[in-house]
Parts: C-alpha cells; sequence; structure tokens
C-alpha cells in the first residue's frame, strides 16, 4: 500500500490543504503514459524549465495552455498521406496531453520548439503586497503634544 497519511501535518499546518491533496491524488492517477519524456530544471531560485522531446510535432501541432496553477501541453498531430507503405514504425506518431501542477505565482515566459525538444520557460513572481515583511515589536513611539507655534508667529509679525 502506497498510501501516505497526511493527518499529523494537516492539524498543524494552515493553508497547506491543496499540496495534501496534490501529493495523495498522484498515487490515484497511477503511472499513466509517460510520452513524451520530459526533464523538469531548476535554472534559479524562482526560474524553472520543462524540456519536451517531441520529435516529429511542428510548432503548429503543439498547444500550450497556462491556466491559474495548471500547465497543459497538447500534441495534436496531423494525419499525413505518406509515399511509401511503413514496415516497422517505431517512431511514436500519437497525440500527447501532459500536465503540469503549477505554484503561485508562477508563469509562462517563454517556449521554444528545437531540434524536437519543447522548451517551455516559467518565472516566479511573487508581487511585493506577497512578500514578507519585517514588523517591528514593541518600538511604536509614544504619544506627545505638538507645541503650538502659532502664537509665535504671530508675535513676530
Amino acid at each position: 500500500m502506497n498510501r501516505f497519511d497526511f493527518t499529523p501535518y494537516r492539524r498543524t499546518m494552515v493553508g497547506f490543504d491543496r499540496l495534501f491533496d496534490l501529493l495523495e491524488n498522484q498515487n490515484r492517477m497511477g503511472s499513466g503514459d509517460n510520452y513524451p519524456p520530459f526533464n523538469i530544471e531548476r535554472r534559479g531560485d524562482d526560474a524553472y524549465r520543462i524540456t519536451l522531446a517531441v520529435a516529429g510535432f511542428k510548432p503548429a501541432d503543439i498547444d500550450i495552455t497556462a491556466q491559474q496553477n495548471l500547465l497543459v501541453v497538447q500534441g495534436k498531430k496531423g494525419e499525413e498521406a505518406s509515399a511509401g507503405q511503413y514496415l516497422h514504425v517505431g517512431i511514436a506518431q500519437r497525440g500527447f496531453e501532459r500536465r503540469f501542477e503549477l505554484a503561485d505565482y508562477v508563469r509562462v515566459d517563454d517556449a521554444n520548439l528545437e531540434d524536437g525538444m519543447l522548451s517551455i520557460d516559467l518565472v516566479r513572481e511573487v508581487p511585493d503586497a506577497m512578500k514578507p515583511k519585517k514588523i517591528a515589536v514593541g518600538t511604536q513611539k509614544s504619544l506627545s503634544v505638538v507645541a503650538d507655534n502659532s502664537k509665535e508667529k504671530t508675535a513676530a509679525a
């Protein structure tokens, strides 16, 4: 049985429900289809690259859709009439769909198809409002009386 019990973590970690659900649902999906093969590379603190081996596909055959927290890559191979008769077909010509769950604030920066390799660059951009801030404790200034300088100004005039 390959089931993890996240109950102890769910009790003490607030706001991670989505993460635990993703981990639990991953086992239910099973291994599934491994076509096309892909790599996920970390290129920096907030930069990633997904590379898929999509030999035989043209840019027009590939559809990349980025939704909130989901990246879907689909390949639809058009029906091409071949001049000859194949005796053996070892190169996959079938369509595919790959789904990648993205963390919050991750967006697609660029996508390129070169030499049968589809590269999708991802960047995490956290808004300034969501970045951590230092909160000073006990340094609030005490209230003080503001001197009224208006009497001094009228006497000098």
